[in-house]
């Protein structure tokens, strides 16, 4: 069951949406009317918060957390297409189309989001032109990144598995001693970004740490060099 914030914790939480990077160089006013009636609510791990074909009444915004979208081919088979953290926002697309919701939403880990109503989300666009090209700018990436996964998608396991920890450290990344650091995500999440088998992603996980392109521990994935990595995808 999520939980709502009392009116402290949602002042305190107001402040940690508008310095999301969706917001900066916005006019503060715009900022504060468009996140004031924003609810913040803690889910837990494995909660549904969007389903496809659901009207968008909310855009969300994760002040803490991780969620997945998630999708299913033809065959039935759930497809993860992207994983988000702190400072994404998603459900944007069906407000602004006036459509349902093409995707789910699933909570990865405990998450607390923030919920702004649609109309403040749309008034915003419409009112401020740097909001337009901040959403053009998120649609641009996600494009870009799916499409370098789908033109990968016949390359060998290594490959696949080394561009989706570059897909994470490019959406999700965070500096850390050793280097850029990515959430250590469970193996058949890390399966379904690839299309791979569960045991594939398992093995070819071994062979990278083995050959020191990353280290592992219970929580995050480290990368020490970006560009090493990167070179497996030549």
């Amino acid at each position: 069951m999520d939980v709502r914030y009392t009116s402290r914790d949602h002042h305190i939480d107001s402040a940690l949406i508008q310095a999301a990077p969706f917001f900066a160089e916005l006019p503060q006013e715009a900022v504060e009317k468009a996140t004031a009636q924003v609810v913040t609510r803690r889910h837990p791990a494995n909660q549904v918060i969007l389903l496809e074909n659901d009207w968008g009444s909310s855009v969300y915004f994760i002040l803490e957390g991780w969620v997945k979208i998630r999708t299913y081919n033809l065959d039935g088979k759930e497809v993860t297409l992207n994983i988000l953290g702190k400072g994404e926002l998603f459900g944007e697309m069906a407000p602004l189309d006036e459509v349902p919701r093409s995707t789910d939403v699933i909570t990865l880990v405990p998450t607390v989001i923030g919920n702004m109503p649609a109309n403040d989300f749309v008034t915003l666009i419409q009112s401020e032109p740097m909001a337009g090209i901040r959403l053009a700018q998120l649609m641009a990436r996600r494009l870009r990144q799916v499409n370098r996964r789908l033109r990968l998608r016949e390359s060998d396991s290594m490959s696949r598995v080394a561009d989706i920890i570059l897909f994470l450290a490019d959406g999700q990344g965070t500096m850390g001693e050793g280097g850029v650091e990515i959430p250590n995500l469970p193996h058949r999440e890390l399966s379904s970004l690839s299309g791979l088998a569960r045991e594939t992603v398992t093995r070819v996980l071994s062979k990278l740490e083995k050959k020191e392109l990353i280290t592992r521990n219970r929580d995050t994935v480290c990368i020490p060099d970006l560009d090493a990595l990167e070179r497996l995808l030549v």
